[in-house]
């Protein structure tokens, strides 16, 4: 199959860093798709229609399918397969030979090869539309971090968010226009902030963590302290032993039902960055908190729907669920069975309980549905008087079972 359209990678120093390949097919082009900047690059070369990208830009992939069989050309900076348009076009092409890429050199690939930094050590995030709440996760000490920047106001901002989280120190290197005969690199430690800087510029960011900093932990059960909560919340050792029985895996959608202050959906979330999950909580309050903590956290992509289950569960929508945990509605009536009709063939369930009405709940649900249950108990050391001494906490019953029949991991 012959490609009809062509998506090429273009650098910031413009016709310069296309190939005499790449500049044969501008000019051979009967319509060039690009942004503003794109466009001007390549003006000489162009033939036929240039056609800017509109906005919103889904409009601009529907205008290139709709010149589907043409010879179309699509300009992306540097390689667009790295967070840029590639995988987007792939998706509206019923057939990937449809397409032939001539990528360039990206600015992460540059910014790497400036610093001397190895480049598969590096983490990356876009904050092109995506808060910076994102890289979270990524900030530990002695990270690498290089975050591709919205705009020439992104150095300062990241520069105040990381100081805010106590890492100040960290040494960032706002690297602009890469590759053109404008590029400059400004390095200085987040603490000290930040101006405006060119509009296409990426940041480099050494972490250091200063004496307040936080960082995430990389396991299961976060410091109850990181939430804000009510009291509604599945506490640290608890919810250690809950995200073990739930088995997160890469790409996998969670429903929290009965969310409370959101700490299974967040730290399902955490455990990939490709996981999704969608916390179910009746009390708006509630709802919002959950909100709040997944932006602190590091996974503003956490979907909140306000709604009382088992009704709620009906109107989840966004497709099966491949886990669920059910907490703080375990005992009304009807919101297993609603949860465990939603759960996907090969799915599994995991549900606590700490009073006596859900933990027969449980019992009926292990019964109609099979799977294992245990208990689980914490105690902790408090004063007593001039002493101290251990004093249990409610003990908890979890069920855990697999739409399939076995053990919730199969």
């Amino acid at each position: 199959m012959a490609p009809w359209l062509h998506l090429i990678g273009i650098g910031a120093d413009g016709v310069e860093s296309l190939s005499p390949a790449a500049r044969a097919l501008v000019a051979q082009a009967e319509h060039v798709f690009g942004g503003a900047r794109h466009l001007a690059d390549v003006r000489d070369l162009v033939r036929g229609e240039a056609v800017a990208w509109p906005v919103p830009f889904a409009r601009g992939i529907g205008a290139v399918m709709a010149r589907r069989g043409r010879r179309v050309v699509v300009l992306a900076s540097g390689d667009p397969f790295f967070f840029g348009v590639g995988s987007t076009l792939v998706r509206h092409l019923g057939d990937v030979r449809e397409m032939a890429c001539l990528p360039g050199v990206s600015s992460v690939t540059l910014a790497c090869a400036r610093l001397g930094w190895t480049q598969q050590d590096v983490r990356v995030h876009s904050l092109c539309g995506r808060p910076v709440a994102c890289l979270a996760p990524s900030v530990q000490p002695g990270a690498r971090i290089v975050a591709l920047s919205a705009d020439g106001t992104t150095p300062a901002m990241l520069a105040q968010w990381l100081t805010a989280r106590g890492f100040g120190p960290s040494r960032l290197h706002v690297m602009q226009a890469l590759g053109a005969d404008r590029e400059a690199v400004v390095s200085a430690e987040a603490q000290a902030g930040f101006g405006p800087m060119d509009d296409l510029n990426v940041v480099a960011a050494e972490i250091v963590a200063g004496p307040d900093a936080c960082p995430l932990p990389r396991t299961a059960g976060l410091d109850d302290a990181l939430f804000d909560h009510d009291g509604q919340l599945t506490r640290r050792e608890i919810r250690a032993v809950t995200l073990s029985s739930l088995a997160p895996r890469r790409g996998e959608r969670l429903w929290d039902i009965g969310a409370g202050a959101g700490s299974i959906s967040i730290e399902w979330m955490l455990a990939d960055p490709a996981n999704r999950a969608l916390a179910i909580e009746r009390d708006p309050v509630r709802a919002a908190r959950i909100a709040r903590n997944a932006e602190a956290l590091g996974v503003p992509g956490l979907s909140v729907l306000v709604g009382a289950a088992p009704d709620a569960i009906a109107g989840a929508g966004d497709g099966a669920p491949d886990a669920v945990f059910v907490g703080g509605a375990v005992s009304v009536a009807g919101v297993l069975e609603a949860a465990w009709a939603a759960l996907r063939p090969g799915g599994r369930i995991v549900a606590n309980a700490v009073t006596h009405e859900g933990e027969m709940a449980l019992g009926q649900a292990r019964g109609r549905f099979g799977g294992e249950m245990l208990r689980l108990s914490v105690e902790r050391l408090s004063p007593v008087g001039s002493l101290s001494a251990f004093r249990p906490a409610m003990t908890v019953t979890q069920w855990i079972a697999h739409k399939h029949g076995g053990p919730a991991w199969g």
